[in-house]
């Protein structure tokens, strides 16, 4: 989508103002993204308000869109995607938590979670995982709000085509300029120098632009020791995941490869 603004949002099942959403606005300028900003959503109100702007607009969110076709299938659920989305909506956390678990000790040790077609090549967590990360906690918060905000789920669900959101996944072009190095924590005693270089050595690289993407990051010195300076992550997460909707914007499809199961999705740039 030519002349839209991109951003990407670092996504949490429980906001708050000491753990935000955060939210990084760029725009594409040729092989150029340049960071307009940075926000922090600290509710998930917030969060819905926020997926009311006017667009034109792309969106990478950190949180999945879909859960496993083989989970679905089992567990008798609606296999068409709104009518599987508005079933785990009306289902509360610990009737989900148990239906999860029973499945999971169901299979043997070393498969007992199922997987998207995405998660593999992303290098992504299962979406149906309730802890370290929760992620099924970010789809059953983020997901229904997306869809009553009426944006366009490329893939998944028609709606407003001047407001696109795409699932991102930061680690998977993390991992691509830093390998397995941790960069971020939420734990003090785990904000290490070591993480803090490790964080510039991303920002270093992307501005840079030495990532498959074929982009490079404009930042301005503010930008640049904010990113490095929050232990979390989660700035430059969002950052990352902007860099990744900024990608998927310029391509057929947002970049999705042939064949992807309309139940489960697909990650940006995976």
């Amino acid at each position: 989508m030519r002349d839209a603004a991109v951003f990407g949002i670092d996504f949490t099942s429980a906001p708050r103002a000491a753990k935000p959403i955060r939210v990084a606005e760029g725009r594409r300028h040729g092989a150029v993204v340049r960071l307009a900003g940075l926000a922090a959503l600290a509710s998930l109100d917030a969060f819905a308000a926020w997926l009311a702007r006017p667009g034109p607009w792309v969106a990478g969110l950190d949180l999945p869109f879909g859960l496993p076709r083989e989970l679905v299938e089992q567990l008798g659920w609606p296999t068409g995607y709104a009518a599987l989305m508005a079933h785990y909506a009306a289902l509360g956390r610990a009737e989900i938590r148990a239906l999860f678990a029973a499945f999971c000790a169901a299979r043997p040790a070393g498969a007992k979670f199922a997987h998207r077609a995405c998660d593999g090549p992303a290098g992504a967590s299962p979406s149906m995982k309730w802890v370290n990360p929760p992620v099924a906690w970010m789809l059953h918060a983020g997901v229904p709000r997306l869809i009553a905000a009426g944006v366009h789920l490329p893939g998944l669900l028609a709606g407003d085509e001047r407001r696109v959101a795409l699932e991102a996944y930061p680690g998977l072009l993390a991992r691509e300029l830093i390998g397995r190095r941790p960069y971020k924590s939420d734990a003090k005693a785990a904000q290490t120098p070591e993480r803090l270089i490790a964080r510039k050595d991303i920002v270093d690289a992307l501005e840079q632009g030495r990532t498959r993407l074929g982009l490079r990051l404009k930042l301005s010195a503010a930008q640049r020791d904010a990113l490095v300076a929050d232990a979390s992550g989660d700035s430059l997460d969002a950052v990352l995941a902007m860099l990744q909707a900024a990608w998927a914007a310029d391509r057929p499809a947002y970049g999705w490869p042939e064949g992807v199961d309309p139940l489960e999705g697909w990650i940006a740039s995976a």
